[in-house]
């Protein structure tokens, strides 16, 4: 009789132990879950203060970046690149601390109304596209020891991307010059001319013009100075003073007096827009085109 209750009192021990630990256990499944939720919870009430038209919207920040991209890159693009984008645009936004405008000065940004008007009845194909690149990188950032980088993109380069110091005088270790050889293949007005006339010129170089400016170039190909005598002037500011689609450039002269001819559109600092499409193309996933252009940059998720 007594070994009976030395089993049975054995066997409420064990019992009482093992109900004790699936307690704990579904104790710790409902805390982790919670925190899971929380998270996300957290990560979805993340909004974007947005400046349009004298007008401020709050948008939710997923769907912020499904704009600029659909706005900053063709939906025709492969998906790797589009993905780029998302993580580019985003980090843009929190660099930023959340609040951009939906200019070239910021972001380009369309909501759906643009974007239906844009797409017509591709649009449902093409916003799933969009959606599908943006949710595929969803938090995730490009940082630089430990802070966000400036994801600086542009459509495209001459052939190599620009260093930060020689357009911006501010060195950015993440965004020095690379080869970018895709441009020249993908986009079909990758050269482009804009004609100017010799009075116009000489007065943004604050001088008389005898004969055809002297043009110094950077190694990346972009220019570095414009020269008259002793006058001489950037690139940059030739760039902006003509409005040319970017600062690699060469002249010739003409009867009204003077053709500038660029290569590739933009600033040219970070992102070839052209160049992830060429990588993408080449099978390279859009990790390697971030870290290809953003040397150093790593990829992480944003600190919600």
């Amino acid at each position: 009789m007594r070994k009976v209750y030395i089993v049975a009192g054995v066997f409420v021990i064990v019992f009482l132990l093992l109900l004790k630990e699936s307690f704990k256990q579904e104790t710790w499944i409902k805390e982790t879950t919670h925190e899971s939720s929380g998270k996300q919870e957290k990560e979805e009430a993340i909004t974007v203060t947005l400046h349009r038209d004298d007008a401020v919207e709050i948008k939710p920040l997923e769907e912020y970046v499904m704009g600029v991209v659909a706005a900053e890159m063709p939906v025709s693009f492969e998906m790797e690149a589009l993905k780029a984008q998302s993580v580019a645009a985003r980090t843009y936004v929190y660099q930023r601390t959340l609040e951009v405008d939906d200019t070239t000065a910021s972001q380009v940004y369309k909501d759906e109304a643009q974007l239906r008007e844009q797409w017509g009845s591709a649009y449902e194909e093409n916003w799933a596209k969009i959606k599908t690149a943006v949710e595929a990188t969803k938090g995730e950032v490009l940082t630089y020891d430990g802070a966000y980088i400036t994801a600086a993109f542009y459509s495209s380069s001459c052939g190599n991307t620009n260093n930060a110091a020689e357009y911006w005088q501010k060195d950015v270790p993440y965004l020095r010059s690379v080869p970018s050889p895709w441009e020249a293949e993908l986009q079909d007005n990758y050269e482009s001319e804009k004609a100017v006339s010799a009075a116009a010129l000489a007065e943004t170089m604050g001088t008389a013009l005898s004969s055809l400016p002297a043009i110094t170039y950077y190694d990346s190909g972009y220019v570095e100075k414009l020269c008259v005598g002793e006058i001489c002037k950037s690139g940059r500011e030739i760039r902006e003073a003509f409005s040319l689609r970017s600062s690699s450039f060469r002249i010739v002269e003409s009867e009204e007096g003077f053709v500038f001819i660029t290569k590739g559109s933009g600033h040219g600092i970070g992102m070839s827009q052209y160049g992830a499409l060429g990588m993408a193309l080449e099978g390279q996933n859009y990790r390697e085109i971030l870290q290809y252009y953003y040397q150093g940059a790593e990829i992480s998720k944003a600190n919600v």
